[in-house]
């Protein structure tokens, strides 16, 4: 092959290979130039946590984990002797009130009524004796037959019987009359506050009982039968699956691509479908979030921002956990 041959042969290949390297470039730009941002989140419920309000063992439990549930569905039973005890204590407690109380409104027995009128006719009968032999001696002391000595032993002894019988008449009226009414309403009192400790012993007893606060499903059960548990100590956690969203952590830089009530079509690989959504919550995740340096020498950082979104419709077999996956056009 001569020089000639050569040369055309190189200038060729070079051309070949330039086109070559202009059609992969083209297809870059054009390929990679526009590629889309894709944004992964998952989907959320909300949940709420079954707990007591009173320490005991559970007995029973009614349910199961993935189960689905009505709002008042019994879940768990927990046994709580010591709160069955103190409901005897309240009781015993509301009897003596009643009892007190009762005596209060009837005021005396007939027997007490009897007994403190014998006592007021017994000083009514002295008095009047007493109010004779006032008399007679005060006459004869005017006529100067007794001595003034004599008068006033027996003016001290008819004043002292009148006193007597005044007394004894004040006894009756009393026993008839019954209880003051301050001890009236203190009695009723007392009933009132026994029967609010009633209450609550029964407040607590409710509480043995749990129920579901919310149609849902049981996402997981914390103890096991025959366990101790505490107060307020959560036993199992409960899925709200008709109150779900998608939750996606979203640089600073990308938020403008969707602010608050943006709507968008999401795709979710586990359903194979798609659904319309709905941006309406934003926040910033803080501190302990990913954070990403705008340039090499970190100008500045771009935080990372919590944004969730709500779908349109009701999406069928959505659960908690599934991947949501949204593309951004750049």
């Amino acid at each position: 092959m001569t020089d000639r041959q050569q040369n055309i042969t190189t200038i060729l290949a070079l051309t070949v290979l330039g086109c070559v390297l202009a059609v992969v470039c083209a297809i870059g730009i054009f390929t990679f130039g526009k590629n889309d941002e894709i944004l992964q989140g998952q989907a959320e419920a909300a949940e709420y946590r079954v707990s007591s309000k009173i320490p005991g063992r559970i007995l029973e439990f009614r349910v199961h984990e993935g189960q689905k549930v009505k709002a008042g569905d019994t879940l768990a039973i927990i046994e709580a002797p010591e709160v069955e005890a103190k409901k005897a204590q309240a009781e015993a407690v509301k009897t003596a009130a009643e009892a007190q109380n009762t005596k209060a409104e009837k005021g005396a027995r007939k027997e007490q009524i009897q007994a403190a009128y014998e006592m007021w006719q017994k000083a009514k009968t002295g008095r009047e004796i007493m109010e004779k032999s006032y008399t007679r001696i005060s006459n004869l002391y005017k006529e100067g037959v007794v001595s003034e000595q004599k008068y006033d032993e027996i003016k001290a002894q008819y004043d002292a019987a009148v006193s007597t019988e005044n007394a004894a008449r004040a006894q009756y009226t009393m026993a008839v009359k019954g209880a003051q009414e301050e001890d009236k309403e203190m009695a009723a009192a007392q009933v009132k506050q026994a029967e609010g400790v009633v209450a609550e012993v029964d407040s607590y007893i409710s509480e043995t009982i749990l129920t579901a606060y919310a149609d849902g499903e049981i996402t997981e059960i914390y103890p096991h039968v025959g366990e101790l548990i505490g107060t307020g100590a959560p036993i199992m956690s409960v899925a709200i699956m008709n109150d779900m969203w998608a939750t996606f952590n979203v640089r600073e830089d990308y938020l403008t691509k969707m602010p608050i009530g943006t709507e968008f079509q999401a795709y979710i690989p586990a359903l194979d479908t798609t659904a319309t959504m709905k941006v309406d919550y934003m926040k910033d995740m803080g501190d302990f979030a990913a954070w990403k340096a705008t340039k090499q020498t970190g100008q500045y950082d771009l935080k990372t921002f919590e944004v969730r979104a709500t779908a349109k419709s009701d999406i069928k077999g959505l659960r908690p956990g599934m991947t949501v996956l949204y593309k951004i056009n750049e």
